[in-house]
């Protein structure tokens, strides 16, 4: 197993999601997006996404949701036309992280959020070995879907998912869970969670859950404790 480079520790003091205000979600604006302040925020229990300011002018965000959004691996909802939709593609991890990025990036689809700036940051996490991709590809071997993010530990910070062909995005979030749940039993013991930052309807039908801030906390920092995966072995 490749070890993940540790980068020099940021020289940003990030926000600490426990001292904030019950409702604030938009914890602090400004540092950089660099992989050491990047990783140093996602051990803390924050993520960065832009933000507009009240000027109308575009900042850097690090945010912290209450309630969060995350799934457990071994609670996926799998349904049975997922099943059968399994035979059409294969899976695998880390073939082609830059494709899955720049079509999660795509700027036709509606809420864009990733641009240049947060590509590169996420390119360089990946050549450091803590980013990483899910590619569900179709038979005639089109990229159909796929996800990426980012793994300490037992955490797996689900950035973006996308698909052009039915259920494909779907197909990658599973395959990510069998491959957080063969790992090892730290699923059932609460040290491997996937954080997907807001809960949705959609992501409600695959099992994803919404629990208070603290409670997050509380599961991070088992899952900081926890050794990563090796994806190079699905």
């Amino acid at each position: 197993m490749l070890v993940p480079i540790e980068p020099p520790a940021t020289s940003w003091k990030l926000p600490d999601p426990a001292d904030a205000d019950t409702d604030a979600e938009l914890l602090g604006v400004g540092a950089e997006l660099d992989p050491a302040t990047m990783l140093a925020a996602y051990r803390r229990g924050l993520f960065p996404m832009g933000v507009e300011l009240p000027d109308g002018s575009d900042a850097l965000g690090w945010w912290s949701p209450t309630p969060r959004g995350v799934l457990i691996p071994d609670e996926f909802h799998e349904s049975r036309s997922l099943r059968r939709t399994r035979r059409q593609y294969t899976v695998t991890f880390n073939r082609a992280f830059a494709d899955v990025v720049a079509s999660c990036a795509d700027p036709r689809r509606p809420h864009g959020w990733i641009d240049p700036q947060f590509r590169r940051a996420y390119q360089q996490l990946h050549d450091l070995g803590w980013a990483h991709s899910v590619e569900v590809w179709a038979a005639d071997g089109s990229l159909a879907g796929g996800l990426f993010g980012i793994q300490i530990g037992g955490l797996f910070a689900a950035e973006s998912k996308f698909h052009v062909r039915t259920d494909a995005s779907k197909l990658a979030v599973a395959a990510l869970c069998s491959a957080l749940m063969s790992a090892s039993s730290a699923s059932a013991a609460g040290g491997r969670l996937i954080d997907v930052q807001w809960s949705t309807r959609h992501l409600q039908t695959l099992g994803v859950r919404e629990i208070p801030r603290a409670s997050y906390l509380t599961r991070l920092g088992n899952c900081l404790l926890t050794a990563p995966v090796d994806f190079s072995q699905n």
